[in-house]
């Protein structure tokens, strides 16, 4: 799967007494495919997931994969603690045709996430993923920070094609775009190389209309004891093959910048969830080499994306949501809505970064 461009991480509406509010999910996934973002991420740190039933988590993956584009690429966030949850998390994302299982760090018991620990949780989870996995470091939450020396040598595996680094460091990045510089891989691209994700390229009907899996198009999998064959149709024709590395993704918009320059491939943001726009002008003024107008977009969401998406943190960045015209709704506890004078600062914040 080819990874450039900018993917919004995902907000998870609520009503206010903290039920799914899929209807609002399903508003926001719809506007998002209007605009020029490469995809989504879902269920990530953004999504709120911790705070998640595993069926709660399983109905939003249904709800935004009905509702996205079908040129978008969508991740699902399928990392548990443990590697064989995060395998059958990956399994009902693969039937439900998402890209890429985004997994993060195990990290609970820190004081055993060994190299040799990761490595093993890792590979299981790779062998085993029916979509392509990418591995997901997000230190800010986990306090854990997956070590390069690791990164490299999972960077070896087939089935494992890159890395959202939300460490914030570039000279993290640098060191491991240097250190996997040497995988090569090659993936599907359209006539302008954008990403061809799968929902684009086979469309399978069956009698009853219903969309069934990658996984039973190729005969090596079911949709679950009801499923019927199916027949596959092109959807879109493949124009292109592109050669790949093990591509990265950076998680700071405040360094989206930065880390374009330092090898990133393009970049899973929670402030884009907010202001995607903002972020795809940064991206786009850098792929055509403008650096003077990249800075000047970039500088322009500096101090939103630090003081909303990293220290006031989700509360604000849902109301940041509610400000460009997303539904962001209330978090759920022991999150809290943001007071009077948070909103007004969130207001102060975003008033020159609207869609």
């Amino acid at each position: 799967m080819l990874l450039s461009g900018i993917f919004p991480a995902l907000t998870t509406p609520f009503y206010p007494d903290g039920r799914l509010y899929l209807k609002k999910l399903e508003h926001n996934v719809d506007r998002y495919s209007r605009t020029p973002i490469a995809g989504m991420a879902i269920l990530g740190s953004t999504g709120e997931v911790v705070m998640l039933s595993e069926e709660e988590q399983r109905e939003i993956l249904r709800v935004a994969i009905e509702v996205s584009a079908p040129e978008k690429v969508l991740l699902a966030g399928v990392g548990h603690e443990s590697a064989i949850r995060t395998v059958e998390a990956a399994e009902f994302a693969a039937k439900l045709n998402y890209d890429l299982a985004l997994v993060r760090t195990p990290h609970y018991y820190r004081p055993q996430m060994k190299a040799e620990n990761l490595l093993a949780y890792y590979r299981f989870v790779g062998d085993r993923s029916p979509i392509p996995v990418l591995l997901y470091s997000v230190p800010p939450f986990t306090a854990y920070d997956l070590p390069v020396e690791v990164i490299q040598e999972l960077a070896e595996h087939p089935n494992i094609i890159g890395i959202k680094e939300s460490s914030g460091v570039i000279e993290k990045i640098v060191d491991v775009v240097a250190r996997t510089r040497h995988v090569m891989r090659t993936a599907n691209a359209t006539e302008v190389f954008n990403a061809v994700p799968a929902r684009m390229l086979l469309r399978a009907v069956k009698p009853a209309g219903e969309l069934v899996s990658a996984a039973a198009l190729a005969g090596t999998g079911t949709t679950g004891p009801s499923s019927v064959p199916a027949r596959a149709t092109p959807a879109v024709k493949v124009m292109r093959k592109k050669e790949v590395g093990f591509q990265l993704l950076a998680g700071s918009a405040q360094k989206l910048l930065a880390s374009l320059e330092a090898g990133a491939a393009g970049a899973v943001l929670a402030f884009s969830a907010a202001a995607p726009t903002a972020c795809f002008e940064i991206y786009t003024a850098w792929k055509d080499g403008d650096k003077e107008l990249a800075q000047v977009k970039q500088q322009r969401i500096i101090e939103p994306a630090i003081r909303i998406a990293s220290q006031m943190g989700i509360p604000a960045l849902k109301y940041a949501l509610d400000l460009n015209g997303y539904y962001g709704g209330p978090p759920r506890l022991p999150l809290l809505p943001l007071s009077g004078e948070q909103r007004a600062e969130v207001e102060r914040l975003m008033a020159d970064v609207r869609n």
